[in-house]
């Protein structure tokens, strides 16, 4: 992109990091209020006290850290996903922005971004993907498609996106079909479909093999800590869910971030193995 080349390295960085912390707090907000009935326009305040907090308290990353986690009127914890959504999304926004080739890509991407966060967290949450964040996921996913399209005129690559797109979303289906929702939920599914049609062709394969590695590799990390809390006596109270063999990990985290290293990265898993093997 000629005119982020044109900025200074450092610039373009840090604006693109305070850009995505202050969408992060936003997206605290409507992670906070989404499906309670609460409008987004409404006043932060403390979920413990009801402390309508003030500009001083409301600064990303910052307030947190000077506030030490905490209310500042009646001291309750402030849950650390507020600090993480924040530096997660500004981390993101650096991303995109460095590995962007155009200014439409590039505000497709952030807004695409954006929406996974919510995604991510949700599911991480309660254990369910909104329908409502999948329709946007797919709305911007289209509108990309259709802009490369409009863009290159390549009807083959556009139908063939399309195509890997919905063979990915079947995949996960017939998972979801053969173990009657045990294995994955139809919410994954439906998330399938906006993220192989944002990566391509090409990419979906490698995007589905990845969020299974990614999976295997946190689940199996977590199993493994627990055993070594329990074995030198520690209680883990960090851990908020007791995981087993048997329990259930919410999957669109997983998937999300095998998107993320394919789209952002350009990993390829059929290369990874070649030069492994």
């Amino acid at each position: 992109m000629e005119f982020l080349l044109a900025l200074p390295p450092a610039y373009l960085i840090i604006n693109s990091f305070i850009f995505g912390v202050i969408i992060g707090s936003f997206l605290n907000v409507v992670l906070y209020r989404l499906h309670t009935g609460k409008s987004l326009s409404g006043h932060s305040h403390c979920m413990s006290c009801g402390k309508r907090l003030r500009a001083i308290e409301l600064v990303p990353l910052f307030s947190y850290l000077a506030l030490r986690g905490r209310c500042k009127g009646c001291q309750a914890a402030i849950p650390s996903r507020y600090f993480f959504v924040e530096l997660m999304t500004g981390l993101l926004f650096v991303a995109v922005v460095a590995t962007a080739e155009d200014l439409a890509s590039l505000l497709f991407m952030l807004v695409f971004t954006a929406l996974l966060i919510v995604v991510a967290v949700y599911d991480y949450r309660h254990l369910i993907i909104p329908d409502d964040m999948v329709f946007l996921l797919t709305a911007v996913a289209v509108l990309q498609a259709g802009y490369l399209l409009l863009m290159s005129h390549d009807t083959l690559a556009f139908a063939l996106s399309f195509g890997a797109a919905f063979l990915g979303s079947i995949f996960f289906y017939s998972l979801w079909y053969m173990s009657a929702g045990k294995w994955i939920g139809f919410g994954d599914v439906k998330l399938a479909f906006p993220l192989g049609l944002m990566v391509g062709a090409t990419a979906v394969f490698s995007m589905i093999v990845l969020s299974f590695w990614v999976g295997a590799i946190v689940g199996l990390g977590i199993l493994a800590l627990q055993y070594g809390l329990r074995k030198w006596g520690r209680s883990g109270r960090f851990l908020k869910r007791k995981l087993t063999m048997k329990s259930a990990l919410p999957f669109a985290p997983f998937l999300i971030v095998g998107f993320l290293i394919v789209y952002l990265a350009e990993v390829n898993v059929v290369s990874l193995l070649t030069y492994a093997f």
